[in-house]
């Protein structure tokens, strides 16, 4: 039978080339939940990313309240705990943001965008394990990046130096969950995924997109599963 050994061990050398360093003076706070989170982490790849799939979703980085808790992609609280049934220890980076403590599933803010994509798949699949069979959920980027005053800090505005060190591992990184994981689709969650998968794969999978579901996004305000559910539907992935 099929495991996970592969997308583990390419995991591992992501987390071993990317130390937690704060990158002065636009982030003083990085995160690196593959290093204080990592037995959540390996748990949800052994559990969920053994075997090939279909169909993998590709999102831009963690959330403060989703996988920066939790070591899971998207991975707001009750999905973590209720549905994907994962618990595991949970350590905290160091240094700590005081404005952004890690307290792992007793964390008691929701991250949106996790609650919005893990809720479609709930309402769509059976289970999670029905939802695993032919899907995956992971991030481009496992790095929090934090301001001085706590907000976050997306990867496309990192300065370029530490851009271009940053990509090319994560690159490498995607490359080999890819090659472990064989999908035919490479979903990415917002452009900027779908824009990294594109240049990082080389045709090793079929590109697609659908809208992000933060909400700082208006467009994903206005009904965003059943605008992710038409998308999906579009691109022939799902059937209607």
């Amino acid at each position: 039978m099929a495991d996970a050994r592969a997308v583990i061990a390419a995991a591992q050398r992501l987390r071993d080339e990317l130390p937690p360093t704060p990158l002065p003076p636009l982030v003083s706070h990085v995160y690196n939940p593959l290093g204080y989170a990592w037995p959540m982490h390996e748990a949800y790849l052994r559990r969920y990313a053994a075997g090939r799939k279909r169909v993998v979703f590709l999102g831009m980085n963690p959330g403060p309240y989703g996988m920066a808790q939790t070591g899971v992609p998207f991975g707001e609280i009750a999905v973590v705990r209720d549905w994907l049934g994962l618990d595991a220890a949970i350590g905290r980076p160091d240094p700590e943001h005081p404005r952004r403590p890690v307290t792992g599933l007793d964390c008691a803010r929701s991250e949106v965008s996790g609650r919005r994509l893990w809720g479609l798949f709930r309402e769509r699949f059976a289970s999670a394990e029905a939802f695993a069979t032919e899907h995956f959920v992971a991030n481009y980027c496992p790095l929090v990046f934090m301001s001085a005053s706590g907000g976050n800090v997306t990867p496309d505005k990192l300065p370029p130096t530490a851009r271009k060190t940053i990509e090319a591992a994560c690159d490498r990184h995607l490359v080999a969950l890819v090659d472990a994981l064989r999908p035919e689709w490479l979903v990415g969650i917002g452009a900027f995924a779908a824009q990294r998968a594109e240049r990082a794969l080389a045709g090793r999978a079929r590109i697609g997109q659908i809208l992000h579901p933060s909400p700082a996004s208006p467009a994903a305000n206005r009904g965003w599963a059943e605008q992710a559910q038409r998308g999906m539907v579009g691109l022939g992935i799902w059937p209607a």
